[in-house]
Order: structure tokens, then sequence, then C-alpha cells
């Protein structure tokens, strides 16, 4: 699998943050009043989160998007003026900032419209900064598992009588949804308060964690990705140390000790006199693994904690999301010291996982059909391996099957071999065509890019998502489970897949 990051020498973190062709300010405006925002692709699962505060704020939210979304009814059902395109007309005169992703390019018209007018254009991370300004952050960030474990400490502090604000990159049904300043905070309520708690995953794709000054900060894992931005894994590395290095005087970083990334990044902030709490299997852990037993509904797990032992029951399977409930548990109790472990651990036992995080999508022909969002080597990996361990749990002979689609040109061709290697763990896998998102399309690169590091049939190439029902129903079988892998839209292909299963085989 992917070898852990190793700095190589001095870099410079880079960033999104700073003033270029798209964004023309760091951070959140403090030199003015903000009255209005302008969220440009505001129906994507972060930008949502975005006008989502800003509407629970009391400032008039205005936005844009290539096409409709789930995100999208929700905030006109909360007040936000919504177009279906980008137009310049759609910066009405009340906005004051707008805001973009890594996505937004510098000749969007709404981003020319404001370079015009004189209007800042800040990124999503900067704007939630500025929009959770006052209160003390936990931050999660890592190259895997953030979302979950963004959920998951939100649901155990819920879990401890406390109500924070969060803010995550997908949907979590538990939540209610992707971001809120408390649990029964609406558009239509009083102002939020300015002082608590706040609970947010740091994306380091772009760099833009770099906005957030957290009091805990959680790293999952640290490997090599995103290299299309940052280049190499050195720079990734360096974007992590310059986060560390922005905790707030007294705040503590929470790393995963199994991981070799996450460990060295603890030990070089130990060594520079930083306060490092870590979890995990691993025998010298703080908050450390004795045992566990899972299955498909879940988890039972005893830890050994800084505050004595532990048992943790989880409604979310996979040795993965034990790693994550322990980051989440370690984050909180350090952020909130004063709150009971036991009512933590009984809050995180009610999460019952993130949209697309294993999603069971449901049963067609006896087969068990789970969506999964996972799109590095690991996450595929981990993916699988909890799929095992639900299958052997069941004891039906059933087999693990997979359909990954990669997601990005770039990091199909720098994990090529490590896809391969994961995707090899499966009784039987294929793999889709690239999905481009943000990239221009590679015609050097496609799914046998992958596939060519094998030998057999067990995982083969498709060169048309069309191919993907026929393929899974010749070698589905009754007690299989099937996984829909992937960050793309291959969770578009799942019902046609479904309805292929179901099909009576005279029919096929």
């Amino acid at each position: 699998m992917t070898s852990p990051v190793r700095p190589t020498g001095p870099s410079t973190p880079r960033t999104i943050l700073r003033p270029g062709p798209v964004i023309t300010q760091a951070a959140w405006p403090s030199d003015r009043e903000v009255r209005g925002v302008h969220v440009v692709r505001i129906g994507g699962a972060g930008m949502s989160a975005v006008a989502r505060l800003a509407l629970e704020a009391g400032l008039a939210v205005s936005g844009s998007d290539s096409q409709d979304g789930q995100f999208i009814a929700p905030l006109r059902a909360g007040g936000a003026r919504i177009g279906i395109g980008f137009d310049a007309a759609l910066l009405a005169e009340d906005v004051d900032v707008v805001v973009v992703s890594t996505a937004v390019r510098a000749d969007n018209p709404e981003v020319l419209a404001a370079r015009e007018r004189g209007i800042p254009v800040v990124h999503r991370a900067a704007a939630l900064a500025g929009l959770l300004g006052g209160r003390e952050l936990v931050a999660v960030a890592g190259t895997h598992g953030k979302t979950s474990t963004t959920g998951m400490a939100v649901m155990a502090l819920r879990g401890a009588g406390e109500d924070p604000a969060w803010a995550l990159g997908a949907a979590v049904p538990d939540l209610g949804r992707n971001a809120g300043f408390s649990a029964g905070a609406g558009a239509d309520g009083p102002p939020p308060p300015i002082a608590g708690t706040a609970v947010i995953e740091a994306d380091e794709s772009d760099g833009s964690f770099l906005a957030f000054a957290p009091r805990a900060l959680v790293v999952t894992n640290l490997e090599p990705d995103h290299l299309d931005f940052h280049g190499d894994a050195a720079t990734l590395t360096a974007a992590f140390d310059a986060l560390v290095r922005q905790l707030r005087p007294g705040g503590t970083l929470v790393v995963c000790a199994d991981d070799p990334g996450a460990r060295s990044l603890g030990e070089r902030a130990a060594r520079d006199g930083i306060s490092v709490a870590t979890y995990g299997a691993d025998a010298e852990a703080d908050w450390r693994v004795l045992s566990e037993r899972g299955g498909a509904g879940g988890a039972e797990v005893e830890l050994e904690t800084p505050h004595g032992r532990l048992h943790l029951e989880l409604s979310v399977a996979g040795h993965h999301n034990v790693l994550n409930a322990l980051g989440a548990l370690a984050a909180t109790s350090v952020s909130v010291p004063e709150t009971e472990l036991v009512a933590l651990a009984a809050g995180l036992s009610a999460f019952r996982g993130a949209s697309r995080r294993f999603d069971v999508a449901g049963v067609a022909g006896d087969v068990t059909v789970v969506d999964d969002y996972a799109h590095h080597p690991r996450e595929v990996s981990a993916t699988l391996a909890a799929a095992h361990g639900i299958v052997e749990a069941q004891q039906r002979g059933g087999r693990v099957l997979a359909v990954f689609q990669p997601h990005l040109f770039s990091r199909t061709r720098d994990f090529a071999a490590d896809f391969a290697a994961a995707l090899a763990t499966a009784d039987r896998a294929w793999v889709m065509p690239v999905y481009a998102a943000r990239e221009d399309p590679d015609p050097g690169i496609d799914a046998r890019t992958i596939t060519d590091h094998l030998d057999g049939h067990r995982v083969r190439p498709l060169s048309d998502r069309e191919q993907v029902p026929s393929a899974v129903r010749e070698v589905a079988r009754p007690g299989d489970l099937l996984l829909m892998l992937g960050a793309g839209d291959v969770v578009e292909t799942t019902p046609a897949v479904m309805a292929a299963l179901d099909a009576p085989r005279e029919q096929a």
C-alpha cells in the first residue's frame, strides 16, 4: 500500500487562500459589516454548509450552481435566492462577500462581476472561519475519515449535554443537516450565540484548512493524496505542520498512533512543546483499543483511556470506524474537559454514519448493495475489509464484490498500483471509467491503468458505465455483498445494478 509520508526537506505549504485569479481576499472581511453573502456552486455539500450557517446567522443569502441538487431545496426553503446557471445578474445589491470553492474558475461571470464591483471573494474555509468566529474550534483533518469523525464528535458532545455548532462536507442524517449553529437552530430563529464550541471538517485538498486556528485538532491519518494541488508529499506534510502551528495556546493535537504519517506529525509537534494525545491499537497510545468485536450492526469496543477503562458500543461497522470513534472521543474530551466520558460515549453510540459512508442501498436478488465514498487506496482497502467482516459474520458463504469508479486522472495515475492491490482483496471487482471531476480528460489514463497491475480475471476493466449492471449480474449470487465505490457519480449507477439483480433470470 501507499508508503508513509516523510518530509524530504523544508517546504512551503500551498493554499488556495492566497489572493489570485479567483480569490481576492484570504480571510472573511473584518473591516466591514457583512449583510449578504453570495455562494458560487452553492449546491455542493461543503458550499451549502456555508450557506446554511449564513442563513442561521441572519444574513441574506444568494447563490448559484450548474444544476439542482439535494442541498438546494432546503436552502431555498430557508430563504436563499438560488439560480441554476452562472450569471452576473445573480449578484444582488446587498451582496457584501462572494464565497467560492477550488472548483470555481477565474472566468466565472459571478467572480468577474464581484471583482468589477470590488466585492471580496473568499474561499469557503475563510467563510467558515468568519461565520464561526468567537467559538472554540474542534477541527478534524486527515486523508480519510474526516466526515465520519466530525459527525461522531458532534454526536458525542450532544450526548454529554453540549450543543455545538458544526460544519462538514456531507449529509449526516443523525445531525439533521450538514451545518448549523445548534441542534434546534433555523434560518428563521434568533441570532446564534457567538460563544461555544464548533466542530468542523478541515479540508487538506487545497490547503484551505489553514484558515482555521483550532483549540483541538484531530488528524486521522496523513499519507499522499491531492498531489495534483500540493505537488509532492513533502508539501502536503508541510501544510499539516503549518496547521498544527496554528493551534491556539493550550490547544491539543490528537493523532492516530497507528498511522505512520499522523504519528510522525505528533512527534514533531511534541518536540515543539505542543500537547499531543494519541489513539489507536498501538500499545503506547493514550486512548487504546483493548478489544473489539464487530458485525453488520456495528462494534463493541473495550478501551483504555487516560480516565480509566471504557466500554463503547458503535452503530457503524469496521475497524476504521473504531479508530474514528477514538479520535472523536479524545478530541471532545480534551476540548470540553468537564464533560463525562461515559456521556460522550453514549452520544457517540447513536451515530449511524454519514451519507455515502457504507450506506446500504438495499437488497436485490438476495445481494446486499452498499454505496460508499471510498476514493483513495486506503479507503478502498478499509471498506473492503469491513465488508469481509460483515459477510463472514453472516455465515452464508457470501462473497465481497466491488465496482470502483476512479476519481481524478491524476489520482488514478499516482496510485494505480495501490488501487490494484486494494481491489485485489475483493472476491471480484470491476473498474469503471475515470470520473474527471475538476480535471481535463487524459486519454492515457483509464480503468486499465489500474487493472494492468494485476494478473488474472478477478479485477476487470470496464470501458462504459452501461456495462456495470450486466457485469455484476453475471457474477453475483445470493448472500453476496456488493460495494459501489467512488467519489464521483457511481451512485447513479446503483439503481440500474439493483434492477438487474432483481430481474428474473429469463429476462437477463
